[in-house]
């Protein structure tokens, strides 16, 4: 009993230890999580993402210190809110806004191949999240802002986004989309391209826009403005941009492209923004996509806000934050039972062939059938996959490959596009199994490695690393490529290196999956 008594002190002096700990670690939300927008309900935030061609779309996240978050579902689940034919690593969901007003949650956003602008809401950030309410204005990076006209007294809720090459504004019907008098762009920003991302916040009298310049890459940047009219005319920040590492002093950082941020006020009343932004990890390149980092914002009364006291975003953050709350993190393995949902971390590509996939054919696999595309086309392979969220990160299988027929093949992929991924699979020709590793770069595929198979089983890994990517076969590594090549700046696009479990070939084929392991 004294033992128990003992640990269980310790517990409570390590647990508040963590509650006054001081300072974090970015990026909060690691890997592939662009276009951060937050919100707060009471003392609990919310935070969604863009998605582009991956479904589910729009990931949800709580927190309760802006620093620790745990995923909690997805607000766009099933077809009839997501539809993404046609949409590839540059399409489908673009740029969230998430906002609780009057007791339910909005997300507003833009499926860029697909209908454009459209909303959805929930009494709950965990859905289910309704079908949506589409928007009667084009452009993109929409949010929602609502106001008391001070001379009626009526509430009313306005749009505001890209459009007519700045960010445009104009008031909504919430219950049909529908557009209520004038629009107008209200600002073009200081003279950086893509202004966008916009969100307005109102304090001590004035209306505050917030937006992103420069394109999304090494000169995105968040640059302000304000008036006393939510019309404007509106006067830039005297300190333009508010935050960017496109400077002397952020040239060298790891932290690079920082930009499309939105702010939030703590129940403390301190205030903290989210920005988008990538990690360099082999010269100039970088893999993982541009993901969620967190600065804190110093607003006083009456004055214009600065972030992180105009200084650079860094990994390691020295500053006094909230209360620490460290919440659940999933595991490092994936497992698949009968009856119960997929982990909330994996995604297909594009809308899946449900036919394809099955929890309940063989009790503690995941069945995947092979469909009519390979993660060589457009449209939705069968293919099943995770963010890569650590620049040294392995993801690992094990494959049983008797079921498939000849001229298939079924293994695991660093994938950034249809055109760019890496892969190691486990090939059936003439009847024999064989372990192989290909590359795609582009309009060239290249056959690395083969190896003949014993039996019809392996386990096979990838293993990322700062610069290369490396292939293992039952552990022993079999071959290693430059990530370089399959990076953004190689592959274009707005994702990140997805890592993922596919099957390719002749209907009938399939393969059941046991286990994935993340570490």
């Amino acid at each position: 009993m004294k033992l128990v008594k003992a640990i269980a002190s310790l517990l409570v002096t390590v647990t508040a230890g963590l509650a006054s700990a001081q300072g974090y670690n970015n990026p909060v939300i690691p890997g592939f999580h662009p276009d951060p927008s937050v919100c707060r309900v009471g003392d609990d935030f919310y935070l969604v993402n863009s998605s582009f061609q991956f479904f589910p779309g729009v990931p949800v996240y709580h927190s309760k210190d802006l620093i620790h978050w745990e995923q909690v579902g997805h607000c766009l689940t099933r077809r009839t809110q997501l539809e993404l034919k046609q949409s590839e690593n540059a399409g489908g969901i673009w740029a969230p806004t998430i906002r609780h007003h009057n007791g339910k949650f909005y997300m507003i956003t833009t499926n860029q191949a697909n209908g454009g602008n459209f909303f959805v809401t929930a009494d709950r950030p965990e859905g289910p999240w309704s079908d949506p309410v589409w928007v009667d204005q084009d452009g993109i990076d929409p949010t929602l802002f609502w106001d008391t006209d001070p001379k009626t007294g009526k509430e009313r809720c306005y749009y505001v986004g890209n459009a007519w090459g700045g960010i445009l504004l104009t008031e909504i019907d919430l219950n049909t989309g529908k557009r209520i008098g004038d629009r107008k762009v209200i600002w073009q920003g200081t003279g950086g391209r893509y202004p966008e991302g916009p969100h307005i916040y109102k304090r001590d009298g004035y209306y505050y826009l917030l937006i992103a310049e420069g394109g999304t890459e090494f000169s995105h940047k968040v640059t302000m403005a304000r008036s006393k009219n939510i019309w404007g005319p509106y006067e830039g920040h005297p300190g333009n941009p508010v935050l960017t590492h496109l400077t002397q002093k952020g040239q060298d950082n790891m932290i690079q492209g920082v930009g499309h941020a939105d702010i939030v006020e703590a129940p403390d009343g301190s205030y903290w923004a989210v920005a988008l932004a990538f990690r360099w990890q082999t010269g100039t390149h970088h893999l993982l996509g541009r993901e969620t980092f967190l600065t804190p914002v110093q607003w006083p009364k009456g004055k214009w806000p600065t972030f992180n006291g105009g200084n650079n975003i860094e990994l390691k953050m020295d500053c006094r934050t909230l209360p620490q709350v460290v919440l659940p993190q999933p595991s490092s393995k994936i497992t698949f039972a009968q009856g119960q949902e997929l982990d909330m971390r994996l995604n297909y590509l594009c809308n899946p062939v449900e036919a394809n996939y099955s929890l309940n054919e063989r009790p503690g696999y995941l069945r995947m059938r092979a469909g009519n595309k390979t993660i060589n086309q457009a449209g939705s392979p069968t293919f099943i996959g995770v963010r890569q969220t650590a620049i040294d990160q392995t993801y690992s299988t094990t494959i049983d490959a008797a079921t498939l027929r000849n001229g298939a093949r079924a293994g695991i992929t660093a994938y950034m596009g249809k055109e760019y991924h890496y892969d190691i699979a486990i090939v059936k020709r003439d009847g024999n199994c064989i372990a192989q590793v290909t590359y795609r770069l582009g309009k060239m595929t290249h056959v690395e490695k083969e190896i003949a198979l014993d039996g019809t089983a392996a386990t096979i890994a990838i293993s990322g690393t700062a610069h290369d990517y490396h292939f293992l076969l039952n552990g022993k590594e079999i071959a290693q490529m430059d990530a370089r090549l399959i990076s953004t700046e190689t592959a274009g696009g707005f994702t990140g290196i997805y890592f993922g479990n596919f099957i390719d070939g002749p209907r009938g084929s399939y393969i059941d999956v046991k286990e994935i392991s993340i570490e």
